[in-house]
């Protein structure tokens, strides 16, 4: 398996921690917490996109307003639409 450096939130700086705020920010209540903490605290995937901070925000902000509660589509759709992608694409996310 390959290694990306990542940068640990303690020594994130301004733009990191505001844009990982502003992105969580997004997400539906449920997705408050991350279930499986893999790298100081966030998930493998969140972490390997640390170090292009923008790249992080807009990347993982889509997602959260792709499972907005606003949307037309119950919670169950959202999670059988992302379910259904990751399988297409043989994404173990």
């Amino acid at each position: 398996m390959a290694w990306i450096r990542t940068i640990p939130m303690d020594d994130a700086g301004d733009e990191l921690n505001d844009l990982m705020a502003k992105q969580r920010g997004l997400y539906p209540k449920e997705y408050a917490e991350p279930v499986h903490e893999l790298d100081e605290g966030l998930p493998g995937i969140v972490a390997s996109h640390t170090l292009i901070p923008q790249a992080l925000y807009h990347a993982f902000s889509t997602f959260g307003a792709l499972m907005s509660p606003d949307l037309p589509l119950k919670r169950r759709q959202h999670e059988m639409i992302a379910t259904m992608v990751s399988l297409t694409n043989k994404c173990h996310y």
